[in-house]
């Protein structure tokens, strides 16, 4: 349904097996902290993961039986997991500076990501580091850019807490309610479509306004 069948939510979940969680981390970790991850699912992957835990269907194995995760320590793992993915990607920038965001275009990188992610900071200042987590794309650049730009490493983890705990625990959270529907959890992939295309949204937005800034400022020179 999703095009490519190995980065749709539920296939990269269950290829773990029993170890399911750790690879919801691992793949969470990715996505925030590597730049190469920006085109992992990131909403999708905690929403699905927030509808499995409703169900049941994610287990950890311990002391031979399999017990289900709570939705409080699957929401705690995520909201780790971003968190040091958001610290890899600040000291990656702070470390390899404007290296990163000069690189030419290539199959994982593009500077139309970098203009996007300036004009993200630009928007919002500081509280980019906030609403990036529910943006797809800037969610993996902006920690970069705030060390980059040598953004102050407390202001960093003050606001960057925020941004974990909401787009880890909120996002999950929504998905293990709704998982709780009957209908819902009878039609995973219907919703897990229709949250992937909402979740699309924002980044669409901003790529309308950076390209109607882009028409304006040829026009003024």
């Amino acid at each position: 349904m999703f095009g490519m069948e190995w980065l749709k939510p539920e296939t990269l979940i269950t290829s773990f097996g029993a170890f399911a969680m750790v690879g919801v981390m691992l793949i969470v970790f990715m996505e925030t902290g590597l730049l190469i991850g920006f085109f992992l699912p990131g909403d999708s992957l905690l929403f699905v993961t927030g509808l499995m835990v409703a169900t049941g269907a994610i287990q950890i194995p311990l002391g031979g039986a399999s017990f289900t995760v709570p939705i409080w320590l699957a929401c705690a793992l995520i909201s780790l997991a971003a968190w040091i993915g958001d610290q890899t990607g600040y000291f990656i920038g702070r470390r390899v500076g404007p290296a990163i965001f000069n690189k030419p275009d290539s199959k994982l990188f593009s500077q139309a990501n970098v203009a996007r992610t300036n004009s993200f900071f630009e928007r919002y200042g500081a509280r980019a580091i906030i609403l990036a987590h529910f943006v797809p794309v800037m969610r993996t650049f902006v920690p970069v850019a705030a060390g980059i730009g040598e953004m102050s490493y407390r202001k960093f983890l003050r606001y960057n807490f925020v941004g974990v705990i909401g787009w880890g625990t909120g996002v999950t959270l929504m998905g293990f309610f709704l998982g709780k529907i009957p209908f819902v959890a009878a039609h995973v992939e219907y919703f897990t479509l229709g949250f992937i295309v909402v979740s699309t949204i924002p980044i669409a937005l901003e790529v309308i306004k950076a390209r109607r800034e882009h028409k304006r400022d040829q026009l003024l020179n």
